[in-house]
């Protein structure tokens, strides 16, 4: 059996993930709708035998939404291009089921696993700002609750629609004029609480199966959802220790679902801040703490709780009691925060300031984040990461002077082991389920 290692992905975020990124003298201020960019980061990724680039999205914005939120690219739009133009690497994006039609989703990440040659990843989220229902004509926002039933739904229907055709469907006899085998072709025929879906999918199943799922699962449902239903999660801890305490309860939530710890990842996600030496790390790190402001780091603590504004409160004074604003929006992240002021008695604007400011987990020299890195992996509280730059070349330095050390610890690939994502995460092909159901009735 192969040595465990380290899962890498990146993701790539254009301007920046904050509000104050793009002001760096070295970012290219276009860079959330720049194709040049986004091909540079995922071939830089793919160098460094990165397991998978990652798009998020978010469909609601305002006047007060951070600048790559403003004006960037639609995930699959841009990763069917970046398909092009990488081999190896994953390619991940973000699609809501709250907005969104499973058959379309189906068709659109089928597509986008043929087109790589089997690469695609959904992160499957639920949506929890509520002026994303203004875009799309409904009355209101569903309830948190509400949502993660939504999913359950969804992906069941979606998955379901990836196996509308068993994987020789397709016959193309030229000789007797049989384009496809009747007989392994499926319609899915789903009625549900949610959806109704006929079928069949009209497109082929790729070399991979079916897309890898990702998910953030945060709060009691989310952690339920993505314990049954996803093959990698993202989450981001506030420590090492929130960090193992979070992945042992995932894993044990995957037992109790049936299913193999180890077929889950974990994969918190970090901004990591590299330096040659002790006195580059501080002048970057310096760098970084100078872009934001405490005007955007209220904004930007307003998210979790449905773009909340906190300019309204005493930035000094202790943190608000919120009630229970935030339980139907990002309910998990809402709730870690308020747990957070409460524990450590935080004002407004220390809460704001360590919620956007970089963290030191993973600042250092390239050997001081490899420790780092190696230490939440060996000691149970990360299956890999998701590296998410906060200077312009932040990628580059992780890249050039941190993977090359965990290659060298072997913790880290030095060459694919495959084509597809399933062949990066070592995961199987899954059987068609209308193939399993052949094979039983053949045997009955």
């Amino acid at each position: 059996m192969s040595k465990r290692q380290i899962k890498l992905g990146a993701m790539i975020h254009g301007v920046g993930h904050g509000w104050g990124e793009w002001r760096h003298p070295k970012a290219l201020t276009d860079a959330s709708v720049n194709f040049g960019f986004y091909k540079q980061q995922a071939q830089l990724a793919e160098a460094a035998k990165f397991d998978f680039a990652f798009i998020a999205d978010s469909l609601h914005i305002h006047a007060r939404s951070s600048p790559h939120y403003l004006n960037r690219f639609e995930p699959l739009t841009i990763l069917s291009a970046l398909a092009a133009v990488t081999q190896h690497i994953g390619l991940v994006a973000t699609v809501t089921v709250s907005y969104s039609e499973p058959f379309q989703v189906a068709r659109q990440f089928a597509s986008l696993d043929l087109i790589s040659g089997g690469r695609a990843g959904w992160n499957v989220v639920t949506s929890w700002l509520s002026g994303t229902a203004d875009n799309f004509g409904k009355a209101e926002h569903p309830p948190h609750a509400v949502r993660y039933r939504i999913a359950r739904e969804h992906v069941e229907v979606v998955k379901g629609l990836w196996d509308s055709w068993e994987d020789d469907a397709f016959t193309r006899n030229k000789q007797t004029g049989e384009y496809f085998a009747p007989d392994k072709l499926h319609t899915l025929g789903h009625q549900g609480e949610f959806f109704k879906v006929k079928g069949p999918l009209n497109i082929q199943r790729s070399p991979q199966g079916q897309p890898l799922i990702f998910q953030a699962g945060v709060s009691d449902d989310g952690r339920n959802f993505a314990a049954q239903n996803a093959d990698a999660i993202f989450v981001s801890p506030e420590s090492f220790t929130d960090a193992r305490a979070y992945y042992q309860d995932l894993k044990k939530r995957a037992a109790q679902h049936g299913r193999d710890p180890e077929q889950l990842f974990i994969l918190p996600g970090i901004r990591p801040i590299v330096g040659r030496d002790e006195a580059e790390v501080q002048s970057r790190y310096q760098q970084a703490v100078e872009l934001v402001s405490i005007e955007d780091a209220i904004v930007a603590l307003g998210r979790p709780f449905n773009d909340y504004d906190f300019s309204q409160h005493d930035l000094d004074a202790p943190f608000p009691d919120l009630g229970t604003l935030g339980d139907n929006s990002h309910k998990g992240t809402a709730d870690q925060l308020k747990q957070l002021a409460r524990d450590e008695g935080l004002t407004l604007r220390q809460l704001a300031l360590r919620f956007s400011r970089p963290r030191r987990d993973f600042t250092g020299t390239p050997q001081q984040v490899a420790d780092a890195l190696q230490h939440w992996f060996e000691q149970g509280a990360a299956d890999g990461f998701i590296i998410n730059q906060l200077l312009p070349d932040g990628l580059q330095y992780f890249t050039e002077l941190v993977v090359p050390l965990l290659q060298e610890r072997g913790l880290v690939r030095s060459e694919y082991p495959g084509s597809t994502l399933r062949d990066n995460f070592g995961l199987a092909v899954p059987e068609n389920r209308n193939t399993v159901r052949r094979s039983q009735s053949a045997v009955a």
